[in-house]
This record gives structure tokens, sequence and C-alpha cells, in this order.
């Protein structure tokens, strides 16, 4: 067989140096390489330039009104990653054969990294250009910016903070750019290539997930932008659409209450929900306990027992304790309340505030599940919806997929700050405990019933301190039935119909009504109206207290204060007396009830008693040291037809040696046998 001979024309390939095709598909790779890591060198000194020497000068400037925190976002944790990145790509040397498998294992351990900071970054980008627009409008502001831009980085050309603050948004896709080109010029036998491709498509996932991230707070935003609309620009918003969309909306969940259509369930978000409904009651409960704890710490700080003359045993004690007690008032109290208000007090408020915007949402979201139950409805009928229906539909699926990625976190932080306000309480408890002993050690000496033993002497203080409290409340129960009075108020027609079913339901003795109004301020408080009527059901809460009273007021239960409740007995008395009454009125003539409601025979006055009698008609309970008890039949004497403010629905009678009120309308007037009408008369 012939040899073949080849030559070498002129002008060949191999003759003018150009590399085959393999060569140059390594190089562009080597360009691509090397791209990646001079821009993101050069990205990562510019962003440092911008957070680190821009963002010190203006905060040593104190602009007036400049949101630095807002303005920057979270580029400090921007940096962090990117530095971080850069490290591991510079790890090993780019002509090493295993950079590739080091380049895609690097992207693909940062990528969740790499996007919790950019989507972030990225949501907060247009509240950016908010704050920029608004601050360049501002001549003093936009001087004082160019002139720190300028003599910090001259050499960039910049002339205002976009320059730098776009860099991230720009920087997160450039990343999927340089990767797909560096995957193109790779050849598909090379042992990376798999891992360059799952780096690509993380990186095309990645950027989708910021955008989609982006979209759902854009959404969120709209719906919790505050709006301070006075009542007419509320009217101007009412037209057709607005009207129809309620009307829908009632009209579906008309629906779910009548059982006609079954309600959308969606566990994982009603597990959510029910966890953060939990917790904020959790974090207001607490909040509002220690708020009541330093109002009434601050009410035992206005009282300076040491410029007092107190009544103790000796001079000695008396003066170490008043030296005590002015050290304690000067240093000790003012630094536990500095702290507990700072430290516990300030941060539950805030926390508290938190709850808001997740607390709009969840409504919103309600709102947005009604209407897509609508259209989901109106999909499987007629197949078809229009744009603005499908527009509605993917606001509701923005809120619900925002609401059960975030508040999971959310749920979260606010569990660890609700304990970590907690467990700052107990440490200032602790604290405080210890530096009242370490003060107080010197003086304990030279105090009376030093010599106690602990538990002696806390037996001691806790009988006194309970015998005190006693006497203080039936001083001030005293005081109250003298200045307050008990007086029936005049019932509306409601307050007759709840009257008419609290009396089928129960006893007229628990029948009371609000001397004023009440105003409930505690969890299971009710708020009640001067004059509304309600029953009670037990004389004290759930711990015992007496204070507070477990009521009925027309189906809803709760509590209300003792003293702002007073026992309602009708004007108008419709039961009638019992038989044994009936018979002794029969053998005397005549019985006249006595109602100040209507115009009836009164009771006679003193001066002409000894042609008359007065029985109870009907037992009567005492409620207080003013009233005295009544048995129906049982004889009384009138002192006064009415009580000190002249009202004659309560009497001041006699019965068996006690002196007391009762009403009126319990009283009736039966002539003495034996006298006849014009003996009477004359």
């Amino acid at each position: 067989m012939e040899p073949i001979y080849c030559t070498v024309l002129p002008g060949s390939p191999d003759e003018l140096g150009v590399p085959p095709e393999a060569d140059k598909t390594k190089h562009k790779q080597s360009l691509a390489i090397e791209e990646l890591l001079s821009t993101e060198r050069g990205y990562l000194n510019m962003i440092q330039l911008c957070a680190v020497d821009i963002r010190n000068r203006l905060k040593q400037k104190q602009l007036p009104d400049f949101d630095l925190e807002g303005l920057f976002a979270n580029i400090d944790d921007v940096i962090d990653v990117s530095s971080k990145l850069l490290y591991q790509l510079e790890l090993m040397d780019t002509e090493n054969p295993q950079y590739l498998q080091a380049l895609s294992d690097t992207f693909l351990s940062m990528r969740s990294e790499l996007e919790n900071t950019y989507k972030e970054y990225c949501a907060s980008y247009s509240n950016i250009l908010i704050l920029e627009a608004r601050y360049r409008e501002r001549e003093e502001l936009d001087k004082a910016i160019q002139e720190t831009i300028t003599s910090t980085a001259p050499h960039t050309n910049a002339t205002n903070l976009s320059f730098f603050l776009v860099m991230p948004v720009q920087r997160i896709a450039r990343y999927q750019l340089l990767l797909q080109t560096i995957l193109k010029n790779t050849e598909p036998s090379h042992p990376a290539y798999r891992s360059l491709q799952a780096t690509v498509d993380s990186t095309v996932a990645l950027n989708s997930n910021i955008n989609e991230y982006k979209r759902l707070k854009e959404v969120a935003d709209k719906y919790n932008k505050p709006e301070n609309l006075t009542l007419m620009d509320k009217i101007y918003r009412i037209n057709t659409h607005s009207i129809a969309k309620k009307t829908a909306r009632l009209s579906q969940m008309l629906k779910h209450e009548a059982g006609f259509l079954p309600k959308t369930e969606d566990k994982e978000f009603d597990a959510l929900e029910e966890y953060f409904l939990a917790l904020e009651r959790g974090v207001a409960d607490l909040q509002d306990n220690v708020s009541t704890f330093v109002k009434h710490f601050e009410e035992f700080l206005s009282r300076r027992p040491h410029e007092c003359e107190l009544d103790i045993e000796t001079e000695v004690a008396f003066r170490n304790y008043k030296e005590l007690s002015a050290i304690l008032h000067k240093h000790i109290y003012p630094k536990y309340m500095h702290r507990l208000k700072s430290l516990v007090l300030q941060p539950l408020c805030s926390l508290q505030e938190l709850f808001a915007c997740p607390q709009n949402m969840i409504r919103k979201r309600l709102h947005k599940l009604l209407d897509f139950e609508k259209i989901e409805e109106k999909r499987r009928e007629t197949g078809s919806i229009t744009y603005e229906e499908q527009e509605a539909a993917n606001t509701y699926q923005a809120i619900n997929t925002l609401l059960l990625t975030e508040m999971p976190k959310f749920n979260g932080m606010a569990t660890q700050l609700l304990i970590r306000a907690m467990e700052t309480f107990i440490f200032i408890q602790r604290d405080f405990a210890a530096d009242v002993n370490h003060i107080a050690s010197g003086y304990l000496q030279h105090l009376p019933h030093n010599k106690l033993p602990d538990y002696t002497f806390w037996s001691w203080a806790e009988g006194m301190f309970l015998k005190e409290a006693k006497s203080l409340q039936q001083i001030s129960q005293t005081f109250e039935a003298e200045l307050n009075p008990h007086f029936i108020l005049p019932l509306t027609p409601s307050s007759q119909r709840r009257l008419s079913e609290l009396t089928k339901r129960y006893k007229s003795e628990q029948i009371y009504q609000a001397s004023s109004d009440i105003k409930g301020g505690r969890d299971m408080d009710l708020s009640l109206s001067r004059g509304e009527l309600v029953a009670v059901i037990q004389e004290m809460d759930t711990k015992g207290d007496k204070r507070r009273w477990l009521v009925e007021a027309g189906g809803n239960r709760g509590y209300v204060p003792a003293s702002r409740i007073n026992p309602y007995h009708p004007t108008g008395q419709t039961a009638s007396p019992s038989p044994a009454i009936v018979d002794e009125a029969s053998k005397r003539h005549s019985v006249v009830v006595v109602s100040p409601a209507i115009e009836s025979p009164v009771l006679p006055s003193l001066q002409v008693q000894e042609d008359y009698e007065v029985f109870a008609a009907y037992d009567f309970s005492a409620r207080s040291i003013h009233e005295v008890s009544l048995r129906a039949g049982e004889l009384v004497t009138v002192l006064e037809h009415h009580d000190r403010q002249g009202n004659p629905q309560w009497t001041l009678v006699e019965v068996q040696g006690q002196k007391g009120y009762v009403p009126s309308n319990y009283l009736m007037v039966v002539p003495v046998p034996g006298i006849s009408a014009s003996s009477r008369k004359t």
C-alpha cells in the first residue's frame, strides 16, 4: 500500500500558530474564571468602600432625619458572604486540574447563605431607592452626600449612593452568567462537568427564588403600608367595585357558616396562626403584668418613710431604719427601676408592636382567601377567569406563601425574645435582692425583730400584713358605703329585656347593677356601662380574690370589680307575697304594698303610725352594713321613708333591735285591727 504524504500549505492554522478548537475553549474558560475572581475582588472593594468609609463619614456628620440603617440595609451581611466566597475561591491555584471541582463545591456549599443574604438586600432595594430619592430632593442632605462621596472615593466618579448600592443587585445575577460561560467552555467529558452543571442550575434557582421573594415582599409592603385616611377619604373609596367585592366576601362567609360550602383547610397555616395568637397573648399579658408591677412599684416609691415620724421602739432602731430607707430610695430603687424599664418593659413594648404587621397580613389573607374561593368556584364552573381575577388569585397565593415562609421565623424569634425578657426579669430580681441584702446587712442588727429566726419572722410579718390589710379593707368598705349609697338607675328597653332573661335563670338576689362605667383591663374582664344589669355567678375569681366577681351580662361572662356593682331591687315587684302573709292580711281588712314607682298609698307618717302596722312582704338579704335582712311576714318599725339622699326607694327600718335600710317595695302596710276608718279620720 502506498504511503500517504501530507503537505502543510502556506497559511494553514498550524503554520500561523492558531491554537486548535480545544485550546480556544480552555482559553475562554480561563478568561471566565479570571473574570469571576477579578470582578469579585473589585466588587468587594467597592461595597466595603461604601459600607465602611462613606457610611462612617455620613454617620459622623449626624445629618438630621437621615436613616442610615434603612439606606444601607444588610450590606454588612453582603460584605461578609462576599469575603467568604472570595476566600474560598482563592484557596487553590486556577491552573490546578481540580480547581473547577473546588469552584463548584464552593458555590454549592454557600448557596443557602448567598440566597438568604441577597434576597433580603434585593427585597429592600426598592426602599433604598425611595430613601435616596427623598434625600436627593433635600438640598442640604444631597450636598452633604455628594461631598462625602467625592472626598472619600474620587476615583470612582460617583455622584450619588445608588452607584454603590445597586452593585449587590447586579452581582447576584452576574454569578449565573459567569458560571454559565465557564460551563459552556468545559468539555462534557471533564470530571467536574456534572458539578458545574449542578452549580449553574443552583444559581438559576437562586435568582428565581430571590425574584419571587422580592415579589412577595412587594405584595406585603402594599398591604402593610400605613394609611392615615380621613372619614371623607374612606367615603370617596366607596364605589360599585368595592361594594361588590365586600358583598361577595360576606356571601362566601355566610355560606361557610351555614354549611353550604366547605371551608378551605390549611393545617400548616392554621397551626402557625394558632401559635402566633397564643404567643401574642403571652407577650401582651407579660407586658401588661410588668407595666402594672412598675406602676405599683412607682407608687411604693412615692411613699418615703424615712421622711416621716415612725412608731419604732427605740431611737437607735428608728435612726437606722431611716438611714437604710434613705439609701434604698436614693440608690438601689432607682437603679432597679431603670434596669426593669430599659431591659424588660421597653423590649416587651417593642415586641408587641411587631405583631401588628403579621396581624394585618393574616387578616388580608382571610379576605383574599374568600376572593380566591369564589374565583376557583367560577373556574370550575366556566373553565376560564378574567385577568383581574387571576391577579386576585395570585395575590392570595403570594400572601399565603409569604406567611407560610415568614411566620415560622417570626414565631421562633418572638419566642426567643419573650423567653429572654422573662430571663432578664428574673436576673434583675436576683440582682435587686442581692443589692438590698448587701446594703441592709449593716443595719439589720439594730432593727426590731432581728433576733427572730427567718421562718418565725416571715410568719409574724405575714400575719401583720394580713391583719392590716383586712382592717384597711373594712375601712374602705365602710367609707365606700357611706359615700356611695345604693341607688337604682332607670332601665333602658335593652336593660329590661336583659333583666327578663337573667331573672329566668338566676335568683333576684343575684341580680346586680353597675354603679358606674367599668372598663375591663385584664384578660377575662368585662366592660360595662353605668346602669347595666348582670347576674353574679361567683363572688371571687379563680385565685380566690373576692374583689373580682364572676358575672354574666347577657351571654358574656367575665370578671368585674365587686365594689362597682350594687344589688338591684326593681321598683315594681311582680312577685306575690307568701300565703301566710295573705291570710294574715285578709284578717286585717286591707293590705297596701308600698311601691314608689307608681302613685299608690304611701307609708303613713310617724305621727299617725299607731293606726298602721308595717310588715315585710318578701324575704330580703342585707348586702352591706347599712342594710338589714327581712323575712316575709316580719313586723318592722319605720324610722324614715327615704335614705340619706332623699331617695324614697329605700326605707330606714328597725327589725328585732337592728336598724338599716330595706327596699321600700319589699314592705306592706296593714291597718291596726279594731280601729275603724272613722276613728282614723278623727
